[in-house]
């Protein structure tokens, strides 16, 4: 291997020991260049140093907290016109790639390093990152001598192979420091477009998630009969990177974050060539045993069983994440800053649409009155001439849903309309296949849900004109939204705990097989939960956690079964109980010492039952109502943030109280403060003068009032008020002095 490869493969940032090899490299060729040109390329080389020699201790000054917080205030505090040009400046701040660092970190190593953990060197090379991107040099993908290095990367003090190298940088794995850049790129961004962003979405956003989206359709989409159900996913396989500037532009017009976001749209990943076919790998890996994987000291640990097992859950609409180019983690935020163009045409159309009727039983006056009632039944399910007309939107991510009350040939159109909207603007055809048209009594299938309407028979009492109460049976509708067993029967043959669809039999949980039977429980109890959480806002939330109760406890018993030789469930249930709380022992190994011996010597740990082996241990469906015009927390207090920050409110605020004559908070503190002092001194001076010579019984004036009388130290009597706790007219003239 050459000089030159070494120096290349070494992957280390000492900038300063390559550019003096370089220089001597070029001076001991000096006789072929004039001196003149000579003299100007050493004064280059002597430059490039200068930023590395900065102390990056010196920029460590603000919180990068603050400063992300600054960040969002500045968004939410400006007109949602309005495109911000000054974004370098929350670029350049170090604090914040500190930040990005960290939480990259976090990313690769599982943990989360403290601030003054970093390493000067570390930072001297997140100080050249940023000073690299701020001046237009960084580049993508630059495996092969990056700026920083990973913390698992131990290349900075070992030689890599040219077969090593060749894999690194034909892997699909993303760089380190590209991680860093999109973190603080993401912090810069994603505050601007969530002031913008219209409510109907909810996917890829702080604070909104799958169960904002499923609350959102009980509150909102009760009493509609179509449905559209779109898949536009397609956009998040591809995407026109002129589509994503041209939206990115609308609000943001600095040059550098446009140039970073650009090159890395318009840069491909590389993909490793396959050369060999799956027949030929399939009989390779019959001959080869499979060996156990150990870590690296600073390799995070793989997630636990059943967090894995939760993950193969998700619905189809949850696990399509895009991916464009080298973006990374900025992937979504752009995906929903294209399909953000969508939301506002379909909110166009929503109020477009709206036709009220004063003959319907609900939305008779405005698009947004209170008087439907989503838990009261509908007694008009048509859609007549005389009924109202109305639309909704939502959308998860890549698929949306439109509720339409209407006649078909209304969703049809519209359907036309997305159609043409999305063929201009995105560059994608769609067919009549990507977006259905569905009744509600048919069900429609959303995030594992289905939405519904179920009819019910209430019986209604009134008084008639003669005064007897009249009880009438009528019919009407509710909105359901239910888990689709079906659904959740897949999902475990995916995981391999059951086979067969109409009648799944459970299959003994093999990858617990080495573990304990406490460690065991525990894993399928956390699983439990988090399935438990997942159907919270379903209406048979306890017939689904039951179900999946029951496969997890027969999938259990059959492991243990097998692990401690008892040949079958009833037996273990007979031995452990209906949850498998007790312990269980080989039968072959008599001489084991007792569990309870074991568990107060402290050698194994408790045993936790499986949770939910009764119904009535099951949760019931959450029916809280989701208020209509509902934002995220985190939203409601910047707004009200921003609204204490602006001085014009304190002096309307002061205007009102002057006006009708009350009372501040600020005036009402400051009497009960002197009220304390001063009763609060003649009680201390009391006490401490004569314990039980001032003390007099209670007495009562002639209204009634109950008088506290006390004698101060010159011999005088204060008689002190009590006018049950009201302390609005407290005064001086509260304390009457008496000789």
């Amino acid at each position: 291997m050459s000089f030159r490869t070494i120096i290349k493969h070494l992957q280390c940032n000492r900038r300063s020991f390559i550019d003096s090899i370089s220089l001597a490299r070029f001076n001991s060729s000096a006789p072929a260049v004039h001196p003149s040109r000579r003299s100007s390329i050493s004064l280059q080389f002597q430059n490039v140093p200068q930023l590395q020699d900065q102390d990056p201790y010196s920029y460590l000054k603000e919180d990068p907290i603050e400063i992300c917080s600054s960040i969002w205030v500045k968004a939410f505090a400006s007109l949602p016109n309005s495109s911000f040009s000054d974004l370098s400046g929350f670029l350049s701040k170090f604090d914040l790639w500190v930040l990005a660092y960290q939480r990259s970190c976090a990313d690769v190593t599982g943990s989360f390093p403290p601030r003054n953990a970093i390493h000067s060197h570390v930072l001297q090379d997140l100080l050249s990152l940023r000073n690299a991107v701020i001046s237009g040099k960084f580049s993508w993908n630059r495996k092969a001598n990056p700026l920083i290095q990973s913390p698992n990367d131990k290349s900075r003090t070992h030689l890599i192979s040219k077969r090593k190298l060749q894999a690194m940088l034909e892997s699909d794995e993303p760089c380190f420091q590209d991680r860093i850049v999109q973190e603080v790129l993401l912090k810069v961004i994603e505050p601007i477009f969530e002031a913008r962003f219209s409510s109907k979405s909810h996917a890829f956003r702080p604070g909104r998630n799958a169960h904002s989206f499923i609350r959102t359709i009980r509150s909102n989409f009760a009493g509609y009969l179509w449905f559209l159900k779109a898949d536009l996913s397609e956009i998040f396989r591809h995407v026109d990177e002129n589509v994503v500037m041209g939206s990115l532009e609308k609000a943001i017009k600095d040059k550098t974050i446009l140039r970073l976001v650009k090159s890395a749209l318009q840069s491909p990943r590389q993909k490793r060539p396959r050369v060999e076919d799956n027949d030929v790998k399939k009989k390779k890996r019959k001959g080869l045993t499979k060996k156990k994987k150990i870590l690296n000291e600073n390799e995070p640990k793989p997630d636990p069983y059943w967090l894995r097992t939760f993950f193969n859950f998700a619905p189809e609409e949850a696990a399509k994440v895009p991916s464009y180019g080298h973006c990374g983690i900025l992937s979504p935020l752009l995906a929903n800053v294209c399909l953000n163009e969508l939301d506002i045409v379909m909110e166009d159309k929503i109020s477009e649409y709206f036709r009220p009727s004063k003959l319907d039983s609900i939305w008779r006056d405005s698009i947004n009155d209170g008087c439907h009632n989503p838990a009261w039944p509908e007694f008009v399910p048509a859609s007549g001439k005389e009924k109202t007309r109305k639309m909704d939107y939502i959308r998860y991510g890549g698929h949306f849903l439109v509720g339409i009350r209407g006649p078909r040939e209304d969703a049809v159109r519209i359907r036309k309309e997305i159609i043409e909207f999305c063929e201009s603007v995105f560059g994608i055809r769609l067919d009549n296949s990507k977006i259905e048209i569905e009744h509600i009594s048919r069900g429609i299938l959303f995030l594992d849900h289905v939405i519904c309407r179920r009819i019910i028979h209430p019986t209604l009492r009134y008084t008639s004109s003669g005064g007897s109460i009249v009880s009438q049976k009528c019919v009407g509708t509710l909105l359901s939204v239910t888990a689709s067993l079906e659904q959740c029967i897949r999902k475990f043959r995916r995981v391999e705990l059951v086979k067969g669809d109409r009648d799944p039999e459970p299959l003994p949980c093999n990858p617990m097989l080495y573990s304990s039977q406490s460690h065991t429980n525990s894993q399928m109890n956390k699983f439990l939960e988090t399935m438990a959480d997942w159907y919270r806002y379903a209406d048979n939330r306890k017939k689904i956690v039951g179900f999946c109760a029951y496969v997890i406890r027969s999938s259990l018993a059959k492991l243990y079964a097998a692990r401690y030789r008892l040949k079958s469930r009833a037996k273990v249930y007979r031995i452990a109980l209906r949850n498998l709380s007790r312990p269980l022992i080989e039968s072959s190994n008599n001489s084991a010492p007792e569990y309870s011996d074991l568990l107060r010597m402290g050698l194994v740990d408790a045993i936790e039952g499986v949770q939910f082996s009764r119904m009535s241990m099951i949760p019931s469906c959450d029916y809280t109502p989701l208020p209509r015009n509902w934002v995220p927390h985190h939203e409601n207090v910047l707004r009200e943030y921003i609204k204490l920050q602006d001085q014009e409110l304190y002096s309307e605020l002061h205007k009102v109280v002057k006006r009708k004559g009350l009372s501040l908070p600020q005036d009402e503190i400051s009497e009960i403060v002197w009220g304390y002092k001063t009763l609060g001194a003649c009680h201390f001076k009391t006490n401490v003068g004569s314990e039980m010579e001032g003390a007099r019984p209670n007495s009562f004036d002639r209204e009634g009032k109950q008088e506290t009388t006390e004698l101060n130290n010159n011999g005088r009597e204060i008689n002190v008020s009590a006018f049950c706790g009201k302390r609005d007219n407290l005064s001086d003239k509260d304390l009457v002095v008496k000789k």
